[in-house]
């Protein structure tokens, strides 16, 4: 990829991460990592603990904010946004797959879904009209009046991708979405996904599984905070590994 299209819903641009700057404990999270992501397209993200994936999802979603470089969210720079800024972007455009779900356990999973929608001020007939759509998006509706803990983990898991998919969420961030499931459950997880990026979503997705990374169109492989390999036309402009780095994942983990 060679620069910025005017289709892009998202851009990182030698986009840095430092936690405690200017101290000895200082931590450089991500390094100059540049991506782009058009609507229809997953972008994968792999690599050991520590390499600095769920960074790039948290800059990415605005969770987080880049001591250096640019995110630019569906138009928006992120680093000049208030908290409250980015947050209202966020719920607006963004949907984020948590690995440990963070589901409400006293909400049902209709309710759970139409969260995000009532705190964004949508009426709370319209939230529900629209949260019982995003549960037939995941084949889940029949079990919208249940509590989280009547319902198995890959049925957690599906209200949990329902409730990033509600409203008009055009960013879809996952963070090990099947870490705890099954391989049967994975794969089903991992179908809704795909089918929804197809459906006009941009993509971001953390796994430390290949065969889930082989959903995506791209992969990107970090150490460290360095891209260190990626599979397709992925990033420009992006920091790269130290001599000796590359040579130590090659072939390696995907």
């Amino acid at each position: 990829m060679t620069g910025q299209t005017a289709g892009d819903l998202l851009r990182m641009t030698d986009a840095g991460r430092v936690h405690h700057a200017g101290t000895p404990a200082e931590v450089h999270a991500l390094r100059s990592f540049s991506l782009a992501v058009a609507p229809g397209e997953l972008v994968a993200v792999m690599g050991p603990s520590g390499s600095g994936k769920s960074t790039v999802l948290h800059l990415a979603g605005g969770l987080d904010v880049p001591t250096s470089g640019e995110v630019v969210l569906d138009g928006v720079s992120l680093g000049g946004l208030s908290v409250r800024k980015r947050a209202a972007l966020r719920r607006r455009a963004v949907g984020y797959v948590f690995q440990d779900l963070n589901l409400v356990p006293a909400l049902t999973a209709v309710e759970n879904v139409m969260l995000p929608r009532e705190l964004d001020g949508v009426a709370t007939s319209t939230a529900r009209t629209e949260a019982l759509a995003a549960l037939e998006e995941v084949d889940v509706a029949d079990l919208a009046d249940r509590f989280p803990e009547e319902l198995s983990g890959g049925q957690q898991q599906r209200v949990a991708i329902a409730r990033a998919l509600v409203g008009p969420r055009r960013l879809v961030l996952a963070d090990e979405p099947t870490g705890a499931l099954d391989s049967l459950a994975g794969e089903a997880v991992m179908k809704v996904l795909r089918a929804r990026v197809d459906a006009g979503a941009a993509g971001l997705l953390v796994t430390h599984d290949a065969q889930h990374a082989a959903w995506a169109d791209r992969v990107v492989r970090l150490r460290d905070g360095f891209v260190v390999g990626t599979t397709g036309d992925l990033v420009h402009g992006v920091g790269r590994a130290p001599a000796g780095v590359v040579g130590d994942v090659a072939g390696g983990q995907r």
